[in-house]
């Protein structure tokens, strides 16, 4: 069973990062690049990032309890676990947090498209925000594949 959990603690990580990846640099930039309607693009961008958040969710508790359980107490002192709960903080602030208010800007638009109305720069404002947020994400993300054998040992 102690196999199976860490080959888990492994597969969480990758499906995780990988996820992140994929979708924020392959994904979406593809979606606008290839899409002639921005607001599709942006749509289903926003499901896929949506997705990722909680793939990310279930893939932070999954790794935090294999901390806690593998480790005890001892796994506050980890840098793998400190890692995982900055990104687990990230997500929750980046799609509880600031989503919403994205969302928002985008209702009060209507009828008309956000970036054609007077909620622009707010919206570009709060979608700068988001986008910092993904990148810190992302970034501890990498450092966390690179790490992840601490979280092992």
């Amino acid at each position: 069973m102690n196999r199976f959990a860490e080959s888990l603690y492994s597969i969480a990580i990758s499906v995780w990062v990988g996820g992140m990846c994929a979708v924020g640099y392959l994904v979406a930039p593809v979606l606008f690049y290839k899409l002639a309607d921005r607001t599709l693009a942006g749509n289903l961008a926003g499901e896929m990032f949506a997705l990722v958040a909680y793939v990310g969710l279930a893939c932070a508790g999954y790794l935090l309890i294999y901390l806690m359980l593998h480790r005890g107490w001892r796994a506050i002192k980890s840098s793998v676990f400190w890692i995982v709960m900055c990104m687990l903080a990230l997500v929750v602030a980046g799609h509880f947090g600031v989503q919403p208010i994205i969302a928002q800007l985008k209702a009060d638009a209507l009828p008309r498209q956000v970036m054609e109305s007077a909620l622009r720069d707010r919206f570009a404002a709060w979608h700068g925000v988001s986008s910092g947020l993904y990148l810190l994400q992302s970034l501890l993300g990498l450092w966390l594949v690179v790490w992840q054998e601490r979280g092992k040992r």
